[in-house]
């Protein structure tokens, strides 16, 4: 049986927490549904400090702010632009159209269209997330989506020049310079001066995430992302140092990202705790990485492998590192996770940031139902058919009106009936089940 040697806050003072977000979220978005741009510019004035007629950036301005990118940062944006690029392309060709003649004169198929209009959340209020416009961003363009709008909140009172010159190489059409729940909002309801997009994606802290739960259905999302979640599964291949970072690399997201060790060694265990301490105490980004490890960090000692890997399945974290003698079996094993990282060359900041692996993951169990933000969530697919010749029009025929008239739906089955009477030349009685002709 597994033991924890540290636990994170009660759950009971985690609901309590989800609850106050989300009579917040909730209070916001009425008001941004029913005063438009003038809740969302007071939103933006008490939560960003901003205050412009416009939130929407120009051509001339997206210019001026790309001119303030080093050459150096530049070539940085564009090398792990072409990464993700790379990955969704090569997903994006995996998926194909479909037609298939299923019965003589039957044919069927499907094709992936891409959703039209697409709200793409870049987070960068505490820290500019420049990689959260390549997965969204970019991804959407590599999908085909016509009109991408594209939203970040300030850093510092200001656009930050990285952040929009990633939305604008990655293809965004608009830029706004909106944050938190008012960006969400203002998206997805469209104000006076923006149009509603189709879907909303992008990861964000608990404020977003609950605005994008609260919205679904009037849009669609790509899935709950955020806050970040980090889990690292290890064994004594590995030492606590390496461990330690890899968990407060992924903490210092917010102060309330749970960083989680599964190991079947209590020797490894203590010795990451105690790395963990003396690395906060170096860590410029301590206040927020040690709250996050106080509050939402664990340590979970188990007996076995298979233990470690039930354990990591039923938290379904959002990224997983796997260090182990046997990585390769967890990545078979392994059912319920955002993104597995496997061996200890990478990690999850490969997959944040530059690697081509999108880094907009699901995160509060949801890797139990649902993978990631990839190309596939920006196309739907659309069935088709089609019915060529009379004969086949008239078997099928049959077929349907005797299965609808089993349900008792007898317009659904004349829908049926009338095309065995036109192109099977059968005088079938209104309102019956076709019957099977009899063979002479």
């Amino acid at each position: 049986m597994s033991e924890y040697l540290k636990t994170a806050k009660p759950a009971s003072e985690r609901a309590e927490d989800d609850q106050k977000v989300r009579e917040t979220v909730e209070t916001i978005l009425k008001d941004i549904e029913a005063r438009g741009d003038e809740a969302v510019h007071e939103l933006a004035a008490k939560f960003d400090n901003y205050s412009k007629p416009s939130f929407r950036l120009s051509q001339s301005e997206i210019e001026a702010l790309m001119q303030k990118v080093s050459a150096r940062e530049m070539e940085d944006i564009k090398f792990a632009q072409t990464q993700v690029r790379r990955f969704a392309q090569a997903q994006r060709d995996s998926m194909t159209d479909v037609e298939v003649e299923t019965l003589p004169g039957v044919i069927l198929g499907h094709k992936n269209i891409p959703v039209q209009s697409v709200g793409c959340y870049v987070p960068g209020g505490k820290f500019p997330m420049v990689a959260s416009a390549h997965m969204s961003v970019l991804t959407a363009s590599v999908a085909g989506v016509p009109r991408i709008a594209a939203a970040t909140p300030p850093f510092k009172g200001e656009p930050n020049p990285a952040v929009i010159t990633a939305m604008h190489l990655a293809g965004a059409h608009e830029i706004y310079v909106m944050g938190g729940i008012q960006a969400i909002g203002a998206l997805a309801l469209g104000t006076q001066s923006i149009d509603p997009v189709d879907m909303l994606v992008g990861p964000g802290n608990a404020f977003v995430a609950e605005a994008k739960r609260q919205l679904f259905g009037r849009v669609g999302i790509d899935l709950l992302a955020g806050p970040t979640e980090t889990m690292v599964i290890a064994d004594e291949t590995v030492d606590g140092e390496l461990c330690a970072t890899d968990l407060l690399g992924q903490a210092e997201h917010g102060y309330n990202s749970p960083a989680i060790l599964i190991t079947n060694s209590r020797k490894l265990a203590q010795d990451t705790m105690e790395q963990i301490e003396r690395i906060l105490k170096i860590l410029p980004t301590a206040d927020t990485a040690g709250k996050s490890w106080q509050d939402y960090g664990e340590v979970i000692l188990c007996e076995s492998y298979d233990e470690m890997l039930k354990v990591a399945n039923d938290l379904a974290s959002e990224h997983v590192q796997v260090m182990t003698d046997r990585d390769d079996w967890f990545l078979e094993h392994m059912t319920s996770y955002g993104a597995l990282f496997l061996g200890p060359r990478t990690n999850v900041a490969n997959g944040d940031k530059v690697i081509g692996t999108n880094h907009t993951l699901p995160t509060k169990k949801a890797g139990r139902y649902t993978g990631g933000l990839w190309v596939g969530k920006f196309l739907k697919t659309h069935s088709y058919q089609r019915v060529v010749t009379d004969e086949a029009a008239a078997m099928i025929g049959e077929y349907c009106s005797r299965l609808c008239m089993l349900e008792g739906f007898v317009g659904h089955a004349e829908q049926a009936n009338i095309r065995v009477r036109r192109y099977g030349g059968r005088n079938v009685e209104y309102g019956t089940a076709v019957q099977p002709q009899k063979v002479e």
